[in-house]
C-alpha cells in the first residue's frame, strides 16, 4: 500500500495500539509523529489527575483507574495494602528535606534582591553586605555538591 502525497511518496504501515493491545492494525504515516500514549501517565477516575502506573491501585470495578491516595480516602483500599502511598508523616519530612536542601539558594535569591532594591543606599553596611552575598554565592554550588550524597540517603530512608 503506497501512495503519494502531493511530491513525496507516503507509505503507509500497519501499527497496533498499545493502549487498547488492540490486534487490528490501524493505519500510520512512516514519518515519525508525536503519540500521547495514556497508557504512561493515566488519570484518576476520582481527582482527575495524572500519575505513574506505580501509583494506581490493582483492580476492576470501583478500584479500576483508581490513585492510591483517592483509594485510601475513599475505603476501596486499607493504608497497609498500598504501599506506595506517602503518609501525612513522610510527606511533612520529605518537604522538610527538600526545604533544607534548597533554602541557600532562596536565601541567597532574597539576599541579592534585597541587595539590588535596597542595600546599595546603606554607606557602610552596603559593601559588608556585598562580600557576604559574593562569599555565599561563591560557596553555595560547592556546598550543595558536597551535600549530595547526604541528601540522596536520607531521601532514600523517606521512600516507601
Amino acid at each position: 500500500m503506497h501512495g503519494s502525497l502531493g511530491l513525496k511518496s507516503v507509505g503507509l504501515v500497519p501499527r497496533t495500539s498499545r493502549v487498547l493491545n488492540a490486534t487490528e492494525p490501524t493505519v500510520a504515516l512512516k514519518e515519525r509523529a508525536f503519540v500521547v500514549y495514556l497508557s504512561d501517565m493515566p488519570t484518576c477516575r476520582i481527582c482527575t489527575q495524572n500519575y505513574p502506573l506505580n501509583q494506581f491501585v490493582s483492580g476492576n470495578g470501583p478500584r479500576y483507574q483508581v490513585c492510591v491516595r483517592c483509594a485510601v480516602d475513599n475505603d476501596l483500599v486499607d493504608p497497609e495494602d498500598a504501599p506506595q502511598l506517602y503518609s501525612d508523616d513522610l510527606v511533612k519530612a520529605r518537604v522538610s528535606l527538600f526545604s533544607r536542601r534548597y533554602r541557600m539558594w532562596i536565601s541567597i535569591l532574597f539576599g541579592w534582591f534585597l541587595y539590588l532594591t535596597l542595600g546599595r543606599e546603606i554607606e557602610l553596611w552596603s559593601s559588608v553586605f556585598l562580600v557576604v552575598l559574593m562569599i555565599s554565592t561563591l560557596a553555595a554550588p560547592v556546598l550543595h555538591f558536597l551535600g549530595y550524597a547526604r541528601f540522596n540517603a536520607e531521601l532514600a530512608k523517606l521512600t516507601p
